[in-house]
């Protein structure tokens, strides 16, 4: 652990940020038959950037943008002990770079940032089926909490 600078994103840099989410896209179609075949964007990347509610980090090795990863913070639903919470998203490690504690820095630094907030409840999204991801999540503490459930109907 500690191979990699981690740093705040710059919007410079937005096409290498785009070109991991459409890795994650990519990893991801397999455990979603609702996805567009393309097109698909899951976030406003320059919004992110621009919003002083997010901090959006890149992972640097050897002088090369290798993983990246953002939190948000939102309001949390009236209904929740908590005022706020923060999402996490664009979670992308390089496959090559993966298993050398990369995407557990990136939501270590996060979780710093959202402490720092006054945030005290961090939320992501993760296919169930994913086990690696689950697993990587878990790593960094995150446990299971709501399964979305679905069904299609024919026409």
């Amino acid at each position: 652990m500690g191979v990699a600078l981690i740093r705040p994103a710059r919007l410079e840099e937005i096409e290498r940020l785009r070109e991991f989410e459409q890795r994650i896209v990519a990893a991801e179609r397999p455990f979603d038959p609702t996805l567009r075949e393309t097109g698909v964007r899951y976030y406003d990347i320059p919004a992110l950037l621009a919003d002083p509610d997010s901090r959006f980090l890149v992972a640097d090795v050897a002088g090369a943008s290798v993983g990246c990863g953002f939190a948000r913070i939102d309001a949390a639903k009236p209904y929740l002990r908590h005022a706020r919470q923060a999402y996490l998203g664009l979670m992308y490690v390089d496959v090559k770079f993966r298993g050398q504690g990369i995407n557990r820095q990136i939501v270590e630094e996060l979780m710093q940032w959202c402490r720092s907030r006054q945030v005290q409840e961090l939320r992501l999204d993760v296919y169930a089926h994913n086990r690696p991801a689950v697993r990587a999540y878990e790593k960094a503490g995150f446990e299971a909490h709501l399964l979305q459930m679905r069904v299609e109907l024919a026409p």
